[in-house]
């Protein structure tokens, strides 16, 4: 299957949609994970560099790769992320470029639900693991008519077919909180050409006001007039068989 790539070329942009989710779930992610030090990182469609710095931060690699098809977020992210420890290189999910067993660990935070060919991506992710390595990512849960992997039975049927050992998988909830309701509407319809922005974009102005209206409804405001909701993903960890 040919991979249908999905454009983010403002990092601005994206780091306020994604990044602050990235970080929001990453962290319990990376204890629930519990990854040993010292070990090298694989970090599969990194974006901006946000759960990168995670990393950096709570799992102390010895090294760690991001890669991204993005040549704008992965400029942001060098700029952003300049630890030693890090590097990052265009390359993306379904065709990694690297060895077979390069990595101790590998992962891939909010990325799942992009990849057209999922199976082939995580074949890919198990290929360039070191024997015993261990591989986890997270994704948003969603209806399992979005992508299959969205939910723990989906997730599981194609990890398993893929060849992954010892899998297990989890929730997570992460709540963020918006200055208005017009930073959470800004948030989501930004420049960038997100599915999310392209999709209210495309409206006409009758329907995207109604739209408006409906979330303002939906996410009512605390007295401050801040928004908070809260979000799940779907994570799994497992490990590549001796």
């Amino acid at each position: 299957m040919a991979e249908t790539r999905i454009a983010f070329d403002d990092a601005h942009a994206y780091d306020r949609y994604m990044g602050r989710w990235s970080r929001a779930i990453g962290e319990k992610f990376l204890a629930w994970l519990d990854p040993p030090e010292n070990r090298h990182w694989l970090e599969v469609g990194c974006g901006t560099g946000a759960f990168t710095e995670l990393i950096l931060g709570q799992a102390a690699p010895e090294r760690i790769i991001g890669i991204d098809p993005s040549t704008p977020l992965l400029e942001h992210a060098k700029h952003t992320v300049t630890a030693r420890q890090a590097d990052f290189r265009i390359g993306t999910a379904i065709d990694l470029p690297f060895g077979t067993g390069e990595f101790d660990v590998v992962v891939s935070a909010l990325v799942i639900h992009f990849i057209p060919d999922r199976p082939k991506a995580f074949r890919e992710m198990l290929r360039v693991t070191k024997p015993g390595g261990v591989v986890g990512g997270y994704t948003w849960r969603k209806s399992p008519t979005i992508i299959d992997e969205a939910m723990p039975d989906g997730l599981r049927a194609t990890l398993t077919a893929a060849g992954y050992g010892d899998v297990e998988i989890t929730t997570i909830e992460a709540s963020q909180t918006f200055r208005d309701f017009e930073d959470y509407w800004m948030s989501q319809t930004g420049t960038f050409q997100h599915p999310v922005a392209k999709s209210v974009a495309a409206l006409s102005d009758h329907d995207r006001e109604q739209l408006r209206n409906n979330l303002r409804t939906a996410l009512p405001a605390a007295a401050d007039g801040s928004i908070t909701y809260s979000s799940r993903a779907t994570a799994f960890k497992a490990r590549k068989p001796h």
